[in-house]
């Protein structure tokens, strides 16, 4: 679910309001649906008044203290001014949320004591709200992000003492507190939200490397999820609770197949956690024969997806009308192991994939007969003479139409000094190839289980709950050279993760659904800003003033119980 924005007028007067949308499954695709509506401004200050008059007023510890007392003094107006306008509102959200987590204090119990001028835990609040708000370098922290955001004014450290050696050396410490820091998350985190540890979901995700990075032994070329082979890279395996927040993740080689990485994971998630039973739940890519015999030890559970190829050996179930429709447009079914051991198969089949692969076919069918009539007019003008020629441009086509390449028979001999160039569609594949668009199949040894919630476990792996926001965890490109410091740039990236799926915490407990974005970028629009005003007697008084709201978000911090600050006080001048 997720945020709109609605903007009506009447009787001339504009209304603003926020509507509550979910995305549904049907069978002419996926459609959005209003769950509801929040309500103007109005309603959310009605609310408030409310909430007040019942004795529970909201209550919310400052980050700031504000004088609540009017202030009265004689002032220039033609001369009053704005100085310094600095990005405010997402910086302001990742600290709160970074208190809420009580990361603060956690870092400066752990982090080492030295001689240093700012404390360890301090820089590693710029590096991790550097990330949640603007995933860059960090030169480009230093340089850039840090002097144009309010982290100074919030933190209290001077623009000069942040720097890309001491943001380095941050790095440095706190990447000897990784599982220490994935043990007290999952803790706290637990703590603050209602979470459960009986479903887990694994899976991988790659990100990229500029430069040679020669001094790395994890660097290496493989499959690219960035479509960038060019680079090298490393895999990063993530494991997220069924609410999607994440328990911990450990970075692989380049080259390393996803599959071979599973009992890395499982025995690292075990090792912090605990054996209790759990439901693993992992994409096909991870059914390897070794993985489920770990998988059906110790009482372990699984629920994995399949190579399309395994749907063969279903096709008389596919036939028969025996499905269970879980929603409108998708049917399942629970068929036996093949092979007659205790695995359950669920067979699943969708009208919008089947109507999606349909298209997909047809594409390729196009593409695969046109190029084969333009070889057959260079064939009957005598372009093309050789027949080993031919069939070497008929393997070429065949290569790109790999969707439809076992949907043709394709002969090509010399016949009166010309080549014949011939092709016939296989009826038996074609039929094949009908009858399995839209289906997959899931494996399990859960047998207490419908197949409705079998697939309704499994489909959060592709869902929001899990899947790996690319922009969430802001992990691409690494410029990084050291192995070390790559470790530590993913551990601080994963931190940043955290904090998104806290604050989506945050606002599904609010009712505003589990898509945070739409708020961060309305929090984006408030600036901190330095006002000058010239009074009678000559002197300057400056005030640090926050950007007022305007409607919209007003309405999701009431929502949220959030309470941002007007001013913030005038400690120094940085």
């Amino acid at each position: 679910m997720f945020l709109k924005k609605i903007s009506v007028t009447q009787d001339g007067k504009p209304h603003n309001y926020w509507a509550l949308v979910e995305s549904i499954r049907t069978e002419r695709g996926p459609r959005h649906r209003v769950v509801s509506y929040l309500g103007d401004m109005d309603e959310a200050g009605r609310l408030g008044v409310h909430q007040a008059a019942e004795g529970h007023p909201p209550k919310q510890e400052q980050l700031f203290s504000e004088e609540s007392s009017p202030e009265w003094v004689e002032v220039n107006i033609r001369s009053v001014h704005t100085e310094r306008s600095r990005r405010f509102g997402d910086v302001w959200l990742a600290l709160y949320l970074i208190k809420q987590l009580g990361l603060t204090e956690w870092l400066k119990d752990m982090l080492p004591e030295t001689h240093a001028k700012i404390p360890w835990a301090m820089v590693a609040n710029v590096l991790i709200v550097s990330r949640f708000c603007e995933p860059s370098s960090e030169l480009h922290i230093a340089e850039q992000f840090y002097g144009t955001s309010a982290l100074s004014d919030l933190l209290g450290i001077p623009n000069a003492d942040i720097y890309e050696n001491r943001l380095y050396r941050a790095l440095d410490h706190l990447l000897e507190y990784k599982d220490d820091l994935q043990q007290y998350l999952k803790k706290r985190l637990g703590e603050l939200f209602p979470v459960s540890y009986d479903i887990l979901l694994y899976d991988v995700t790659s990100t990229y490397f500029e430069g040679e990075v020669s001094n790395n032994p994890q660097a290496q070329r493989g499959y690219s999820r960035d479509g960038r082979p060019d680079c090298k890279q490393v895999c990063i395996g993530l494991v997220v609770t069924k609410g999607g927040i994440p328990l911990g993740y450990e970075v692989f080689a380049g080259n390393r197949h996803d599959s071979t990485t599973v009992t890395t994971i499982i025995e690292k998630m075990e090792l912090l956690y605990g054996k209790s039973d759990r439901i693993w739940i992992m994409d096909r890519g991870m059914a390897g024969i070794k993985n489920l015999a770990l998988l059906t030890q110790e009482n372990r559970r699984y629920i994995i997806g399949t190579p399309k190829s395994m749907l063969k050996k279903f096709e008389q179930q596919l036939l028969n009308e025996d499905w269970k429709q879980v929603h409108e447009g998708l049917e399942v079914k629970l068929c036996p192991s093949p092979t007659g051991n205790e695995e359950l198969f669920i067979l699943c089949r969708s009208t919008a994939r089947a109507k999606k692969e349909q298209a997909i076919h047809d594409r390729f069918i196009q593409r695969l007969e046109d190029g084969l009539k333009r070889l057959k007019k260079s064939c009957e003008s005598n372009r093309v003479k050789n027949v080993r020629i031919a069939e070497r441009r008929i393997g070429r086509l065949l290569e790109r139409n790999s969707r439809a390449s076992q949907l043709f028979e394709i002969t090509v001999k010399e016949c009166e000094g010309k080549l014949d160039l011939t092709w016939v569609r296989k009826t038996q594949y074609s039929t094949w190839a009908h009858l399995s668009e839209g289906c997959y199949l899931l494996r399990t040894n859960i047998k207490d289980w419908t197949p409705e919630e079998l697939w309704k476990a499994y489909i959060q792996l592709t869902e929001a709950a899990f899947r790996i926001h690319k922009q969430d965890l802001g992990l691409r490109p690494l410029w990084h050279q050291r192995e070390d410091r790559v470790q530590a740039h993913i551990l601080v990236c994963f931190l940043a993760y955290v904090l998104w799926k806290c604050f989506a915490q945050i606002c599904k407990r609010a009712g505003l659904g589990n898509e945070p974005r739409t708020v961060v970028e309305e929090l984006k629009n408030l600036n901190l800003v330095d006002v000058v005003l010239p009074t009678r007697k000559g002197v300057e008084l400056r005030l640090r003033c926050v950007s007022k709201p305007d409607r919209h978000l007003a309405i999701l911090l009431q929502k949220l119980n959030l309470h941002l600050p007007t001013r913030l006080e005038m400690k120094h001048n940085l």
